[in-house]
Formats: C-alpha cells, structure tokens, sequence
C-alpha cells in the first residue's frame, strides 16, 4: 500500500477530536459471518429476502423464529476478528462513544466485553443500527431480553403476551428513529468518519459519513475494494480491517532516537 496514505491515514487518526466509525458486513465476514443473501442460500426452500419481513412473521412466527434460531447458532461458532477488537480498544481509550455498525450479529459488542471485561463502558459499545440477532423484543411493548433457545410454544412477553421476536429491523420496517437520531448527532461532531467494510449505499446508514463531511470533517474508508464514498474520502486503506486498523488505530511504539 501506498506510504503517503498510511502517513496522511494515521496523522488524521492522531489529530482527529473526535471520531466516528461507521462498519458494515465485510469487517464481519473476515469473522466468517456469511453476508444476509449468502447466508445458507436456501433454508427449507425459503429464501432470507421471504422470512425476514413482518408479513412472513405474522403469517408464519413458528418458520420465522426457527431460521432466526439457526441463524443464531451459525453465528455462535463465530468470533470477533482483530478489526472488531482495535476499534474496541481504540473507543476504550477515547472514551468516547463513536461506533455505529449496520451489522447484527453483535461481534462489535463482544469484542468490547472481551477488551474490557464483563461491563464496558458506553464508549465503546456499537449503536447497532440494525438490532442484534442476539436478542429478543417483544413486539408491542418493546421489552427486551438475550435470546433463548426456541421451544415447541410460540414465546410470549411474561408483561404483555406480545410476541417475542428477534430484535432486529426486518425489510419494510423502519430504523429505531432514537438510535438514528443519535448516531446522527455523532457524524455532525465528528472531525473524522472511519468508514470499514461497507458500500456506503444502504440508506439511512450511508448518509453518516456525509453528514460528517457536510459538518466539515473529513472521510476515511477501509475496504478491500472502492466504493461510493472513495472519491469523497481524504484516505483509503485497501485491505482487510482485521489487518488495517490494528496498525492504523492501535497506539505506535515510540521510535528511540540513535
């Protein structure tokens, strides 16, 4: 990779007062998470695209939770790669929170509990835009739990009896409008949006970056490949995140003068 990028990517790291991350499914899938149409291809003769919709819920809960519930133990054998673990440790030492992710399969938030302890603080937990696969939420009362196995009986709120789904933003419905609200304010303050393993082309999430860059900050993209947002970027960084941001966001050893 080019010298110059490294050098200009890493001096905006430094000077940068703030920061805000924006991640997508391919820092993921160097964790061997399958992309949402890649995921198992069919399932029972059901494509992603039909299962997950709130008509197919309605319609036919006990399918839905049953490829939620296989979905759940495919991502059980994965782990939190070192891309994960470096903007953990880097929203650690910030103390700052500043990580937004489109991803649902929680390896952000597990990688913050493995750097940090069983309670990490707030700064470096991801806004999952998205929700997690790794929870439950009751439809109509909002209540939400970690996710169990599934049994023979539909699950139930203990609160309301409103069924108990996956907590995550099925096609046709819209974004928790709080949580995008805050990742939101975040661009606008941010001097620097780092943009990793993303298309930058999933709206609302791909208007983050911009709102930074319209606030006068700057763009960074990680990728293995260009995208929307690389002409608009002040660095790109080819290559797996898992390679990248440990030696762009983890602090450099100092150079002892000869």
């Amino acid at each position: 990779m080019e010298q110059g990028q490294w050098r200009k990517a890493r001096r905006l790291v430094r000077e940068a007062r703030r920061v805000i991350a924006l991640t997508g499914a391919g820092i993921s899938a160097e964790s061997g998470v399958p992309t949402f149409r890649d995921a198992g291809g069919l399932w029972r003769n059901y494509r992603p695209e039909e299962l997950a919709t709130p008509e197919a819920l309605a319609r036919d809960p006990r399918t839905v939770l049953e490829w939620y519930a296989w979905r759940r133990s495919a991502l059980a054998e994965c782990r939190p790669n070192e891309g994960h673990r470096a903007l953990a440790r880097f929203f650690l030492r910030r103390g700052e929170a500043g990580l937004v992710t489109q991803n649902v399969d929680g390896l952000h938030t597990r990688a913050a509990l493995e750097e940090a302890g069983e309670d990490p603080p707030e700064a470096a937990l991801p806004l999952e835009l998205h929700g997690a696969v790794g929870r439950d939420r009751c439809e109509f009362c909002e209540a939400r739990w970690p996710a169990e196995p599934l049994g023979d009986a539909i699950p139930r709120c203990s609160a309301c009896g409103g069924l108990r789904r996956p907590d995550v933003v099925l096609f046709g419905e819209t974004l928790d409008a709080g949580l995008l609200d805050r990742a939101r304010r975040l661009a606008e303050r941010a001097d620097l949006c780092l943009v990793v393993g993303t298309s930058a082309v999933v709206y609302p999430a791909a208007a983050l970056p911009l709102a930074t860059r319209e606030a006068g900050g700057l763009i960074m993209e990680v990728n293995v490949r260009r995208t929307a947002l690389t002409d608009v970027a002040a660095a790109a960084l080819r290559g797996e995140a898992g390679t990248i941001l440990p030696a762009l966001l983890d602090p450099q050893p100092a150079v002892k003068a000869r």
